[in-house]
């Protein structure tokens, strides 16, 4: 049969004609070989690394009566470890690029789950508050990492899926992480909840390394220090990728100070809720889960734009919604918060991932250090809202958060359309959009 037959692309020579086979997009897809392992090793790592990072978080009102201290002084241990992650994330993402995603991932999750065993050996708060700073400087290597593995070895089409994956996997963790701290706590203690999280992390921990498969589309970065400083300039000369970090960082604003201090209210009056009942609170992440899992088809259906104001509005429905004096509102205020914070999170940093179409892991990392500090702002500023004005305190902080979103937002749709005149193209195919 001749070339021409069959069908497929030749190339004249002096002496042959030799076929042109069109370049195969061997990354993974959904259904292809490797996807499933690829998404239950990061599905673990994201539980290992909530479960750790918020482990104190539902123990906050134990912690505080044995240490004989405050709200706004043992919410501490929650903003050490998000503090710790926060500075460390563009360092260890740098690593990254070095010695590749999977090796820093692995390298992170032993230390951290380390460090989580000596936790409930910490004889003070200062120890305390040091020991969970350095786990949160280990779990630094994690989320940027992982973001930028999954845009390396995902196809773009399934970018948002696989990342909102990750995403529910941390939500799965943070809510079994203070559910089990929850229920142990009531029947042994704080220390003892905070150890078994240690050990569900090392289970985890060696389960991700077991199935995560090689990468396969990793280059090696530099480490040099110029390079590493041009490349962060870069990103943060583009606006786009800063009105992202800004929201990140604002809805996990939020997140932070409702969950830092929600186990206060509900220990008190008129709730007066046990420990393990409190504990059990936290399973509204499963909402988080469901809604950070569907990020992708949300903004196929609305837009990135369209997907951020329905996620602000529904955070702002809940916060309002939680200010009731009946525990089913509340219960429910806190569904909705969930909800919208984990679409939101995992429509913007799935937007950073694709934005950046260099140093991937830069980039992601300015995104996670921008999150944790808004969380370890949400953490420390709500539990002072708290202690100055109650609940109603912590919810006007959240909903301040909320209003800079959508304010951002909007910015950003105006830039889009401005930009999409000058182009004369769409707005929704304008790159400078939220």
């Amino acid at each position: 049969m001749s070339p021409a037959s069959t069908g497929a692309p030749t190339v004249v020579g002096a002496a042959s004609v030799v076929p042109v086979v069109p370049a195969v997009d061997s990354r993974m897809t959904p259904g292809g070989p490797g996807y499933r392992r690829m998404s239950f090793a990061l599905f673990l790592a994201g539980v290992a690394t909530f479960a750790l990072l918020y482990s104190t978080q539902a123990l906050l009102p134990l912690i505080s009566g044995e240490f004989g201290v405050a709200a706004s002084e043992a919410s501490w241990t929650v903003a050490a470890a998000t503090g710790g992650l926060a500075l460390f994330v563009l360092p260890m993402s740098a690593l990254s690029e070095r010695f590749g995603r999977r090796t820093v991932m692995t390298g992170s999750l032993a230390v951290a789950v380390t460090v989580g065993l000596l936790v409930p050996f910490a004889p003070s708060l200062t120890a305390l508050v040091v020991l969970r700073a350095v786990q949160g400087a280990a779990l630094a290597g994690l989320p940027a990492s992982a973001t930028a593995y999954l845009a390396e070895e995902v196809r773009p089409k399934a970018l948002v899926t696989a990342i909102g994956l990750f995403v529910a996997g941390n939500s799965v963790g943070g809510m079994s992480g203070r559910v089990i701290t929850g229920w142990v706590a009531q029947e042994w203690g704080w220390r003892v909840a905070v150890g078994v999280i240690g050990a569900i992390a090392v289970v985890c921990a060696v389960a991700f390394r077991l199935l995560l498969p090689a990468p396969q589309h990793f280059r090696t970065g530099s480490l040099r220090p110029r390079v590493l400083a041009r490349t962060v300039r870069g990103h943060l000369s583009n606006p786009l990728l800063c009105r992202l970090y800004a929201i990140g960082a604002l809805f996990m604003t939020v997140f932070g100070g409702v969950y830092t201090v929600v186990g206060y209210r509900l220990t008190e009056a008129p709730f007066s809720l046990p420990q393990g009942i409190v504990g059990s609170v936290f399973l509204v992440y499963l909402v988080g889960t469901v809604s950070a899992s569907t990020a992708g088809r949300l903004v196929g259906r609305l837009g990135r734009r369209g997907a951020l104001y329905l996620a602000g509005g529904t955070t702002a429905s809940g916060l309002v919604l939680s200010l009731a004096g009946s525990l089913v509102p509340v219960l429910l205020g806190l569904v909705l918060i969930t909800a919208g914070f984990f679409a939101g999170h995992a429509v913007a940093s799935s937007a950073v991932s694709k934005t950046a179409m260099t140093g991937r892991a830069q980039a992601s990392a300015l995104y996670q250090s921008a999150y944790y500090i808004g969380s370890s702002a949400g953490s420390t500023i709500g539990a002072m809202a708290f202690h100055a004005g109650g609940w109603t305190g912590t919810v006007g902080v959240g909903l301040l958060a909320v209003l800079g979103v959508v304010t951002i937002t909007v910015f950003g749709t105006r830039a889009a359309r401005v930009a999409a005149r000058r182009e004369r193209r769409p707005a929704s195919f304008s790159p400078s959009g939220v």
